[in-house]
């Protein structure tokens, strides 16, 4: 068969004046833009995985509306996508079925919400993808695609996981690939629509498979930035103490999400920043601590760190490893006081990145449920706004105008030339303390 992987690309907002003030911050797109140029390592994954007899194309798309007339001579077509695109992408399923190609859509909106895809003539991949496809490739082949394929109840075994198939991109695209050591998170954030939707367990790829990742990216890229695609990264620490000598060979730079529990192992951090580690991001979520109280559901475990917050900034860049500190603005709790308690956060820590978004209920977390109970949410299946950077419920204590007044005039003091090369001159003096410190002697 020819198969067709189309992945949604490009960033997502429909305030106009937030994104014409973005233009003027580059800070405040950076990291939006790096998310949104990288590769769909879903599809490449199931591309891995795929017999050699089938043919695939990996397109990318960043506007539906200027993508032209569609190729016809796939026999199946997969779409990856995430909410905020997800409308974009239904009407690529339309025409693509319009002319008589069958398609298949995955990914976290899909898993969430798994009978839109029926609705625009596609078929539903809910749950880890790996543990369908083979099915999905032999029912195309007979032509009898079914509309659900449920992956849910059964987990994927990420030793079983194949090399994505990175070769089918144009490298000189990008500035970083990605690749996935862990899957899942040991906690439950409210707000939180990543792997934790498809997965109730955490775990870990087996190093010998991520080295293999790495190695084939290389043979490709010569000394490649990689993004790991954890949701938390460094929760097994004796595993990264196993990967991190070996992945120093590799001679690679790399950023990593993860939680600032790591700013407790002083030899995870030095292990990490000799193999090539140049930034870890963070959620901190809330510059204080009424906005933390209930965000995690499981052991309430972020208002518990947060007399920590700064101690960890400061620790980790000590190291020479960036921080990218990002907050969630308009948690309940949060009063028109917390723009200034941010933006005072930053200035005493220096995070080298900042990251700010309001706080969005992506369907079926907890927090969605939530809000749709309690009757706050205000675009309820306009999945257009789920953006970040678009309100779409009631905020509680202030009212949506004082969100929006108070998030823009935020971004404009956060993101300024001034303050964000301040920030990253801090850094480096943070780098250079901490260097000097560890390396005085110990006394007797």
């Amino acid at each position: 068969m020819e198969i067709g992987m189309i992945a949604l690309s490009g960033i997502r907002a429909c305030d106009a004046e937030l994104l014409e003030l973005g233009l003027t911050l580059p800070g405040f797109v950076e990291r939006s833009k790096t998310i949104a140029s990288l590769p769909s390592l879903g599809l490449l994954t199931l591309a891995g995985m795929t017999p050699p007899q089938h043919r695939i194309r990996y397109i990318e798309v960043a506007d539906v509306r200027e993508c032209g007339e569609l190729p016809g001579d796939f026999d199946l077509v997969a779409i990856s996508s995430f909410t905020a695109q997800i409308s974009e992408a239904y009407e690529l399923a339309r025409r693509f079925r319009a002319i008589g190609v069958p398609v298949v859509m995955g990914g976290l909106h899909v898993t969430s919400v798994p009978d839109e895809p029926a609705m625009h003539g596609a078929s539903a991949v809910i749950g880890e993808g790996e543990i369908v496809w083979p099915e999905i490739l032999r029912d195309a082949e007979c032509g009898r695609l079914k509309p659900v394929y449920d992956a849910r109840g059964r987990e994927f075994d990420l030793a079983d996981a194949p090399v994505p198939a990175f070769e089918l991109l144009d490298i000189e695209k990008y500035n970083r690939l990605t690749v996935q050591a862990s899957r899942g998170c040991p906690w439950r954030c409210s707000f939180c629509a990543s792997s934790i939707l498809l997965t109730r367990k955490y775990k870990q790829k087996p190093i010998d498979k991520v080295l293999r990742e790495i190695d084939k990216i290389g043979e490709l890229w010569p000394r490649p930035f990689i993004e790991f695609a954890d949701d938390n990264a460094f929760v097994n620490r004796a595993y990264w103490h196993k990967l991190l000598p070996k992945l120093a060979l590799r001679r690679v730079k790399w950023f990593v999400e993860t939680d600032l529990s790591v700013s407790e192992d002083d030899q995870l951090l030095a292990a990490a920043r000799r193999a090539g580690c140049a930034e870890v991001l963070i959620g901190f979520e809330s510059p204080v601590e009424a906005g933390l109280d209930g965000i995690e559901l499981r052991r309430n475990w972020k208002k518990r760190q947060w007399p920590l917050y700064k101690q960890a900034i400061r620790r980790i860049q000590s190291h020479g490893i960036r921080v990218n500190a990002c907050f969630v603005l308009g948690l309940d709790g949060h009063t028109t006081d917390v723009f200034e308690a941010l933006y005072d956060f930053v200035q005493d820590t220096s995070p080298y990145d900042v990251q700010i978004t309001y706080q969005t209920p992506f369907p079926n977390t907890p927090l969605y449920r939530q809000l749709q109970r309690d009757g706050r949410l205000t675009h309820d299946g306009q999945w257009d706004r789920y953006t970040l950077f678009d309100i779409n419920y009631k905020p509680s204590p202030m009212t949506a105008e004082q969100l929006r007044g108070g998030f823009h005039q935020l971004t404009s003091r956060l993101y300024s030339d001034s303050f964000t090369k301040w920030r990253r001159d801090n850094f480096k003096q943070q780098y250079r303390r901490g260097a000097a410190t560890r390396q005085r002697p110990r006394s007797l």
